[in-house]
């Protein structure tokens, strides 16, 4: 049994923290929300008041946070991991940020005597709590075998990709296909819901055959339903879609599908649904404007 330190408790966080409790491990965790740090302790955890209180009582930690600037203050900060670490101990970053910022995080902790493991997670809260989706990670090959026992306790599939960064890249590939699927799925109901067919009845056909998609079994049903349960709040989303522009302009790729479907989901936000999850771009499609 291993103690794995949690910084970030919230839909992802949860998920992560009741895989790894399922698998028997100890865990300790700190949110900025109360409510969020009750889940874990319901769960057999224990609260830590900072991510360097995470630290002190951990093996190895994990920072699952919404943007940025939270994980650099989480890890970086003078309350954070670094500050509270013990030598030795590996963080395993599994935020979705930018390359860049994973490439420094990555050289700053070495630095200061810490393994840094470039983790980020493919795959909705709700997958992930089912066992369903991918950790990519870059960083020390060593490092990586070191840890994937734990790793694959948290999901089956986890695979080493390259160095820290690359990771991260990798997972904005991903998200930029989650976007596009989504929105094409949206797209796809919309246009068989106004000629008529019954929309329930046109996902479980779709889903069967050559037209399905995992976004299509994820969010499908959410758009049938008109229902959208954050599995991933379409606030969030919009960040790793600006990280994906960002991304794609430093290496010179072309996004033109990736545009069109980022101003529906901007529309999307714009018309107050970004606490709701990314599936309710679907209601942008639906709307007497178009």
């Amino acid at each position: 049994m291993t103690t794995v330190g949690l910084v970030g408790l919230g839909l992802l966080g949860h998920a992560v923290a009741t895989r790894l409790r399922g698998a028997g491990h100890a865990v300790v965790g700190h949110d900025i929300v109360p409510a969020c740090v009750d889940r874990l302790v319901a769960l057999g955890g224990t609260a830590a008041k900072s991510a360097s209180e995470v630290a002190r009582g951990a093996e190895v930690v994990c920072t699952l946070l919404p943007s940025l600037a939270a994980v650099e203050e989480a890890i970086l900060g003078p309350d954070g991991v670094v500050a509270g670490a013990r030598p030795g101990l590996t963080l395993c970053q599994m935020s979705t940020i930018s390359p860049t910022l994973t490439e420094r995080l990555a050289r700053e902790t070495t630095a200061r005597g810490l393994t840094f493991l470039d983790c980020p997670i493919s795959g909705t809260s709700g997958m992930v709590a089912q066992g369903h989706g991918v950790i990519y990670v870059g960083g020390d090959l060593a490092a990586y075998e070191r840890w994937r026992p734990l790793l694959e306790s948290i999901l089956p599939s986890a695979l080493h990709v390259g160095t820290a960064g690359q990771a991260m890249l990798l997972k904005l590939v991903a998200n930029l296909l989650v976007a596009l699927n989504s929105a094409s799925a949206a797209e796809a109901l919309t246009m068989a819901a106004r000629g008529g067919l019954d929309a329930a009845k046109v996902l479980e056909v779709l889903r069967a055959g050559a037209a399905t998609s995992r976004m299509l079994d994820v969010r499908g049903p959410m758009m049938v339903r008109g229902e959208f349960p954050a599995q991933m709040k379409l606030d969030l989303f919009m960040k790793d879609l600006h990280l994906i522009q960002e991304a794609a302009g430093t290496v010179g790729a072309p996004l033109p599908l990736t545009d069109v479907a980022e101003r529906l989901y901007a529309a999307a936000q714009a018309a107050g649904h970004g606490g709701e999850d990314l599936a309710v771009v679907v209601t942008e499609l639906q709307s007497p404007r178009r």
